[in-house]
């Protein structure tokens, strides 16, 4: 019998609880799954909440894994339908790596203040630090036939296997510069093989769901 249990992994700058739902499995295979770093993309929190529903109601699914699902990384970004955080921080972009920038404060991808800054990134670095993570997944969605599987680190592998039941490209690069991302301070720096999912912003949440429960329980 596999178990549930919810935990804090920190708050938002609005106070906002930031959990993830913990399956137990075998820890060796332990997949994070990752859902709403962009508050405007709500398919990707359908999508994990979707996926927390499935694992809760069989028994049977992902039982080849430890299932850590955060479906709502930037709580108050969400609650707004904003991409940044309530500091104006994108925090896809706040993550400390070799590559961070600041950018302007202005732009939709401002960097924050410093790496880290940002109660949201720690949560999330918190997440990997604790769960030690075998493979991870983030969702976002993505427009004009741009949705892929983007991979970074040693996830080429991953990624084709995702490819082969949602039909998205694979690639290892999005198509422009992402300074302070979470998929290089993770899949880059860190080697834990990660696949971003980017869903079609023009597709359904229920196409985009029957397109990727099997990519996703088929992650390993």
């Amino acid at each position: 019998m596999r178990n549930l249990t919810v935990a804090l992994l920190g708050r938002s700058v609005k106070g906002r609880k930031i959990e993830a739902h913990v399956f137990s499995g075998p820890k060796d295979r332990t997949v994070v799954v990752l859902g709403a770093f962009h508050g405007d993309e709500p398919k990707s929190v359908v999508l994990a909440r979707r996926l927390i529903e499935l694992l809760e109601e069989n028994s049977e699914a992902g039982d080849n894994a430890k299932w850590i699902i955060v479906p709502v990384v930037n709580p108050d970004g969400y609650a707004r339908r904003k991409r940044r955080n309530a500091n104006g921080v994108d925090i896809n972009r706040n993550f400390p790596t070799a590559n961070w920038v600041r950018g302007m404060r202005r732009s939709r991808m401002f960097g924050g203040s410093a790496p880290a800054s940002e109660p949201e990134t720690r949560a999330v670095i918190a997440a990997v630090e604790l769960f030690r993570p075998a493979r991870i997944i983030t969702i976002h969605s993505i427009g004009q036939n741009r949705h892929c599987n983007n991979y970074d680190g040693p996830a080429g592998d991953m990624a084709e296997a995702m490819s082969s039941v949602n039909g998205y490209p694979v690639t290892s690069s999005i198509g422009y510069a992402t300074p302070g991302s979470f998929g290089t301070w993770a899949g880059m720096e860190r080697g834990i093989p990660s696949v971003t999912l980017e869903l079609p912003s023009t597709r359904s949440a229920k196409r985009c769901w029957e397109d990727n429960r099997a990519a996703l329980l088929g992650c390993l």
